[in-house]
């Protein structure tokens, strides 16, 4: 490549502030940085250093050590994409080594995220890359801006790139995480809101992470600011109940040695020094425990023991568990209702007003689009009442044969009608005396019958075809629809007396878009799944991310399909991105898991078969035309690749035809 003049210029900048190295600051960090990519590295800044990617197989491993980081950063990540993509950088999270496991960039420049390393599965390592924001990141353990010519490489002069580290609550280096960007103002003072933006993501991804760890202690939480401590949680210190410390947030570690409670050092192998609170607030354990009953903020002003510094604090309480033979204070019978949701506020407000009206004598209509689980909820509250030994019959109005709805109703006697049964049948409205009847999509129920299906209500009897005499019945009736009943009253197509009688009260269901606790659906489900089927398959957290990011229009229902498909398809114990499928990864760039030779599969256009047909004939050739080698490497399940190899027109040699 022939070097250009800012190239050359970038070589002489180098080799000169070598000579006369700067004494302190960024600037004297970015030069110790040049120093080793010359003296350790053996590197030359004026030979191109095109970016280099580990193999998929290679990725995978690096993301499943970071398997548990990258479920707790999603979120981060995809908060701080929308932040700065709008001004054209891309984002990347790197595990301790340099390699890149989470990237999310603008699909219409993935051509050049991969040929200047900005993507999935780079290695932007120190050693490799040169002087880079992610490289020196993890040697100096500090958040830094790499600007234009602050890299060694002079491959690399026309990339600002701002990183900042995450550690672990042990102070041991986690991840990086990076922006970056191909266009930027010349200077580099520029980029002082992407490095404070930087750091303030990694911190909240440091310390969700440190929430989630020790969820099974009591966390101190410590500010300056009474009115910030419960925003802010500036320093975190996890606790046993006796008030030993466990553990603590990167700003917690420095508050304890500014209070002179040294502990290990950055990298050294010794474990946390277990120090007591008491050592650190002038209090004993029994009132930091009592914080959350001190006062209605729930927060308590300690002095520190050494400087006399007041501090705010709350307490984050762990989980209560009965003890062994304790008895269990909740009702037990609510646990069918409870299952349904973890801690969406929508689904906890419906789920209380459903727990109310279990046992109470009036029917219920569930709303809601269709998949989100309304048959689960008529279920639930049939298992949460008293009416749980006996039936649940559950009718779908819009799936009988209009023909054949009257009679699996009402039933009929024998003879009644031709083709009946000799002996008659009973209705299912009377298999479900005592218990509930289950009518999905009411909306749809023929008009003629929905006056019939008024007069059981309103009687609590049922005439059976050919019947002479009704028959008395015992039932709660809770009815389901994805449709605006309202409306279809308005039109005529729906009674307006059956309505208010099927709406004694009503239960909306959100779609799974919208909830907050999809994780939470997500593992259940799965966790049903891998049950039923005899199988202990894990779901990795490339996939859930995947799941998570992806907006469900078919529900919860679709969610059951997607999962059951990845159990059916995935190969091993473990499920990747790949085994789901191709709409639950649609349109995402890049995500964890996903190889490039994938990700070009998945995202390229239709417009452009020939790359698609290309790539894919290559690894197929490449594997000689093993199929499951194939899918490891591309990072797809066995039945995409063949539906790629049939839609591209790819066919294996041993079955085309004879010339």
């Amino acid at each position: 490549m022939t070097t250009t003049l800012s190239q050359r210029q970038h070589v002489e900048t180098i080799l000169s502030a070598l000579a006369n190295p700067a004494p302190t600051g960024e600037e004297a960090l970015i030069e110790r940085s040049w120093k080793r990519c010359i003296d350790r590295y053996g590197l030359d800044p004026s030979r191109p250093s095109p970016a280099r990617y580990v193999p998929g197989s290679t990725l995978r491993e690096h993301q499943d050590q970071a398997d548990a980081l990258l479920q707790v950063a999603r979120a981060g990540v995809e908060q701080l994409y929308r932040q700065v993509a709008p001004l054209g950088y891309v984002v990347l999270l790197t595990d301790a080594r340099g390699i890149a496991v989470q990237f999310l960039g603008a699909k219409n420049n993935q051509r050049e995220h991969q040929r200047t390393g900005l993507y999935l599965g780079s290695d932007w390592s120190e050693s490799h890359a040169g002087t880079c924001a992610v490289g020196t990141c993890i040697h100096e353990r500090t958040a830094l801006t790499c600007h234009h010519s602050d890299h060694f490489s002079a491959h690399h002069i026309q990339l600002t790139c701002t990183a900042a580290p995450v550690f672990d609550p042990h102070g041991q280096l986690l991840a990086v995480l990076d922006i970056s960007a191909y266009r930027s103002p010349t200077g580099k003072e520029s980029q002082t809101f992407a490095l404070q933006l930087v750091k303030y993501t990694a911190k909240m991804i440091e310390d969700a992470y440190f929430l989630q760890r020790y969820g099974d202690r009591h966390i101190v939480c410590l500010d300056r600011s009474r009115e910030f401590v419960q925003i802010n949680r500036r320093y975190l210190l996890a606790m046993e109940e006796d008030g030993t410390l466990v553990a603590a947030n990167t700003a917690g570690r420095k508050l304890l040695r500014h209070h002179g409670l040294p502990l290990p050092e950055a990298g050294e192998a010794r474990p946390f020094q277990a120090w007591n609170v008491r050592d650190l607030l002038d209090s004993e354990v029994e009132e930091i425990l009592a914080i959350p009953h001190h006062s209605d903020d729930r927060v308590q002003a300690f002095h520190t023991r050494r400087h006399r510094e007041i501090h705010f604090a709350t307490l984050i309480e762990p989980p209560r568990r009965p003890s062994v033979g304790q008895p269990v204070s909740r009702d037990s019978s609510l646990a069918p209702l409870e299952a349904l949701a973890d801690d969406d506020p929508s689904m906890r407000d419906t789920l209380t007003r459903a727990a109310r009206l279990r046992n109470e004598p009036i029917n219920i209509l569930v709303v809601g689009e269709t998949g989100t689980g309304k048959e689960r909820m008529a279920r639930a509250l049939h298992d949460a009442s008293r009416r749980r030994d006996k039936p649940f019959v559950a009718i779908n109005c819009a799936a009988m044969p209009e023909s054949l709805i009257e009679s699996e109703l009402f039933g009929y006697e024998p003879g009644s009608f031709t083709g009946a049964r000799s002996k008659g049948m009973k209705g299912l409205i009377v298999q479900a005396d005592g218990g509930t009847l289950f009518l999905d999509e009411i909306g749809d129920m023929p008009l003629q019958l929905q006056t019939r299906l008024l007069r059981v209500l309103a009687e609590q009897e049922v005439l059976p075809i050919g019947a002479s005499r009704p028959i008395k019945v015992d039932l709660r009736v809770v009815a389901a629809t994805h449709r605006d009943l309202r409306e279809r009253v308005q039109t005529g197509s729906f009674r307006e007396d059956l309505f208010y009688r099927l709406n004694g009260a009503s239960l909306r269901l959100p779609p799974l878009r919208e909830r907050a606790d999809k994780g939470y659906l997500i593992r259940r489900i799965f966790a049903e799944l891998n049950e039923q089927r005899g199988s202990r398959v894990r779901l990795r957290g490339d996939a859930m991310s995947a799941l998570l990011a992806y907006p469900w229009p078919g529900n919860i229902r679709e969610l059951h399909n997607a999962l059951h498909f990845a159990l059916a398809t995935c190969e091993g114990d473990e499920i990747v991105v790949g085994d789901l499928p191709e709409e639950c990864v649609h349109g995402r760039l890049a995500h964890p898991g996903a190889s490039q030779g994938m990700t070009l599969l998945a995202t390229t256009s239709p417009s452009e078969p020939p790359i698609q047909q290309d790539l894919l004939y290559r690894a197929l050739c490449r594997h000689h035309w093993n199929i499951s080698a194939v899918a490891r490497e591309l990072g797809l399940s066995r039945p995409t690749i063949y539906r790629r190899m049939k839609r591209l027109g790819i066919v294996p040699p041993n079955q085309q035809p004879a010339s």
